[in-house]
């Protein structure tokens, strides 16, 4: 009886417990719905960050925390207008004048980096009001012409949105503007057109000298823009297809005159957002920001076959201020790889990548690596974040990759919060990555390679963990990993591999790490104690 007493009584606190729980769970948000209202009341703009969550070959994206923009970002840099020949096939795309070099000492490292777009707009335009028809057969380059126009007719007060309602929207490639959002609905897909002579070809990027495939110019970009401030594209899960299979094919038979183009291009802009949206098969990379400021890439899905050949998710070079996240993004190449232009021609242009933040991403990449840096890295590479991303499925995890040649740096890089599985090599440096757009490079231009750190470094069935490889003319310097559990898919002698290089381990790191790291055992306030292994 005294037992059934205690029972009951233990039941009915354990009961009291729970409901006093599910009291402040819902009190709680309801709090968090109130702020959310009052800040919409007030009339600022209110964003959501997603979640992600892998569903086989496919991402779902839940919405769930109220996030609210920092301030706004500090002005444009003055440019000067492009040149372009209207009777000509040819757009010249004109080179900008160089501004001050960022010394790293004038550089203010954020952790969250936002633009201060507009996703509420004054004037709101739907396509089909210019004669597009969605049918997946019309070609409707000239209603999206002819909506752009309209917003930069309104661009002097507060410009405009150009709402894509659902259906199959063909197009040929064609130019944004500022001030401008394209917003994609629900079940609304713009798709490119395949018909090669629809593609207009674009010069050579002043920091790359020639296409990055072939000499000469290249392919225009399926959505292109330069100049721009203020620019969104967003929307309800909308599409951007850029039908890449009949460029992939045309790559491999090496039948192209000129470099593939991008789906998505934006030179010399600032103030960008692309979010809630999906990009699948691009011609080559997917999205391109050149030499553009505040930058902001949310909740976005990136698809294309795993062996398309070199269609990287995102690829931000000689950008200023950017921030990836909450992204899905499996492609036939490096899911993000962070550039600043290629050999004596991104030394010339000198323009590094700057405070560039990745985070909260998923990615797979069979043929290449979740998150690189390089090898295109000669204007320089620096305050790079890259936290809580999860790679899986992929030849490599994280990279970096230069050479002989490339001149540059890659300096102050940190790898917080890894999750690598099922992944051939976990973390990578290479200086010996080849290829370079022709014969006028420099041989004694050495890039340099420093301060990289990765703090909680997690995995399993990762055949090689660490594969760090320098060269005498490419000493790697200021390497730190702390915390690392990665587990191999068998147990080898040397999981890492290194050479040429310097830099120590702290904390636990499983497995035992190369003769070149030193163990840093104790710290105490009046020395630190090391040994090496």
């Amino acid at each position: 009886m005294v037992f059934t007493t205690r029972l009951s009584f233990g039941n009915a606190l354990c009961t009291c417990w729970l409901l006093a729980f599910l009291f402040l769970f819902y009190w709680q948000r309801q709090q968090q719905q109130k702020s959310v209202d009052d800040v919409a009341a007030a009339g600022d703009t209110v964003h959501h960050y997603s979640t992600l969550v892998s569903n086989s070959s496919h991402a779902v994206v839940k919405f769930d925390k109220p996030y609210k923009a920092a301030a706004a970002a500090p002005p444009p840099l003055e440019i000067d207008n492009a040149s372009s020949n209207p009777s000509s096939t040819v757009l010249v795309v004109a080179a900008r004048p160089a501004p001050p070099r960022v010394s790293a000492t004038t550089i203010i490292r954020t952790t969250t980096t936002t633009t201060t777009t507009t996703l509420h707009r004054r004037h709101v335009f739907d396509l089909s009001e210019f004669g597009a028809v969605g049918d997946g057969k019309t070609v409707n380059t000239e209603a999206f012409e002819a909506a752009v126009a309209a917003v930069k007719a309104v661009e002097d007060d507060g410009g405009g949105k150009i709402v894509v309602g659902p259906g199959l929207w063909l197009t040929a490639p064609f130019n944004v503007t500022s001030h401008m959002t394209l917003f994609l609905c629900q079940h609304a897909s713009i798709v490119g057109v395949q018909a090669e002579s629809l593609w207009p070809v674009i010069s050579a990027l002043p920091s790359y000298g020639r296409g990055r495939e072939l000499p000469g110019p290249r392919y225009g970009s399926l959505i292109h823009g330069q100049y721009l401030e203020d620019f969104v594209i967003t929307g309800e899960n909308g599409s951007i297809d850029g039908q890449g299979a009949w460029w992939w094919r045309q790559h491999k038979l090496n039948k192209l005159k000129y470099t593939r183009g991008h789906l998505i291009e934006l030179l010399w802009s600032s103030n960008i957002e692309i979010s809630n949206v999906t990009l699948r098969n691009s011609p080559f990379w997917t999205v391109h920001p050149y030499d553009c400021t505040n930058v902001t890439i949310r909740g976005v899905t990136i698809l294309a076959p795993l062996h398309s050949p070199n269609t990287d998710g995102i690829d931000p070079d000689s950008c200023r201020n950017v921030l990836v996240e909450n992204c899905y993004i499996s492609v036939g190449d490096d899911a993000v790889a962070i550039k600043s232009g290629w050999n004596q021609y991104g030394i010339k242009y000198a323009r590094p990548c700057v405070n560039i933040t990745i985070r909260n991403v998923f990615a797979h990449s069979l043929v290449s690596a979740g998150i690189s840096i390089g090898s295109e890295m000669s204007g320089g590479v620096e305050d790079v974040v890259v936290d809580r991303v999860h790679i899986w499925g992929s030849r490599r995890g994280v990279r970096i990759k230069t050479s002989t040649g490339r001149g540059g740096y890659v300096k102050n890089i940190s790898y917080t919060n890894l999750t690598l599985h099922n992944v051939k090599m976990g973390i990578v440096i290479k200086t010996d990555y080849g290829d370079h757009p022709d014969s006028g490079f420099d041989p004694q231009a050495f890039p340099q390679v420093a301060n990289i750190s990765f703090h909680g470094v997690f995995g399993s069935k990762v055949m090689y963990p660490v594969v760090m490889a320098g060269s005498q003319e490419v000493f790697i310097t200021g390497i730190e990993i702390r915390n690392m559990n990665v587990s191999t898919t068998n147990m080898k002698k040397n999981a890492f591999q290194c050479s040429y290089l310097q830099g120590k381990v702290v904390g636990h790191v499983f497995p035992s790490p190369c003769k070149e790291l030193v163990r840093q055992i104790k710290v105490t306030r009046q020395t630190t104690h090391i040994v090496t292994q």
